[in-house]
């Protein structure tokens, strides 16, 4: 008997010594496998986006000025041609702060009409007025220093918010304006009056700009970058000739981008 409980006394300790061995042995082969990165993501990047502005600002912002130091307001005006194109270099800094430097272009037509009082020639009678048109074309381009904050990653999309301060070169082509005469307390003797020419200006001008959006990455090193950028271009000098000089008061551009931005170290 002595020797049977001896024996059943050590299945018992060496079990009760076995079996947490074992269970410590299984937690540590089931434990999950933890990363951690000795530097925050960062690094270079190069970009390239595509725009479309379905509305840019337009009407009462335009004015000629007639020489005699009036200024008429556009009746109406009109832009097309609302795509654009960019490329850029930035740097990474951390998982939420990046900044780049952009040069964007874009180029348009323009129609417009403005009114004035005073008759279209000395051969017309007093009490009629004159109705312009002028039709041109510009070409710009933007460089631009930006800056972003990027939040969270949800599901694999990172939205951000972002602003941008630099200049736009705005060059104007030369401008065709027309003259038709207008009756009013009179009749016109001749209602169109042909058109002119005016020599189309250009001028660097102050720009900002504001951004938000999203970035997925669908390929290691690669992101599609979505957003709306609003654009505001200050004004200047359109056109100049002997009867009249046009100046614009900028441009403010509401626009859809898509764009990749790739890693490069």
């Amino acid at each position: 008997m002595r020797k049977g409980f001896l024996a059943v006394a050590s299945l018992l300790l060496a079990g009760s010594v076995s079996l947490p061995a074992l269970a410590e042995d299984d937690i540590l082969t089931d434990a999950p496998e933890i990363e951690i990165s000795d530097s925050p993501e960062g690094g270079w990047y190069v970009r390239a986006d595509l725009g479309y502005a379905p509305w840019i600002r337009e009407g009462d912002p335009y004015s000629v000025d007639t020489g005699t130091g009036a200024r008429t307001s556009f009746d109406e005006s009109r832009f097309s041609k609302p795509f654009s194109g960019g490329i850029g270099f930035g740097h990474q800094f951390n998982d939420m702060f990046r900044a780049d430097l952009t040069a964007d272009f874009s180029r348009g037509d323009f129609d417009g009409t403005s009114f004035g009082a005073a008759p279209c020639a000395a051969t017309e009678p007093a009490g009629t007025s004159c109705r312009y048109g002028h039709a041109g074309s510009y070409r710009s381009m933007a460089l631009m220093a930006n800056g972003y904050v990027d939040f969270a990653t949800f599901a694999g999309f990172t939205p951000y918010l972002g602003v941008g301060v630099g200049a736009t070169r705005v060059h104007w082509n030369d401008m065709s304006i027309s003259a038709t005469c207008v009756a009013g307390g009179a009749a016109c003797v001749v209602d169109d009056h042909g058109s002119s020419a005016a020599s189309g200006e250009s001028s660097w001008r102050f720009t900002y700009a504001l951004s938000a959006g999203a970035s997925y990455e669908f390929q290691n090193g690669m992101k599609l970058d979505v957003g709306y950028r609003f654009t505001d271009v200050a004004g200047g000098d359109m056109f100049s000739s002997a009867d009249a000089n046009g100046r614009d008061d900028g441009f403010q551009r509401h626009e859809f981008r898509v764009g990749l931005r790739l890693s490069i170290w």
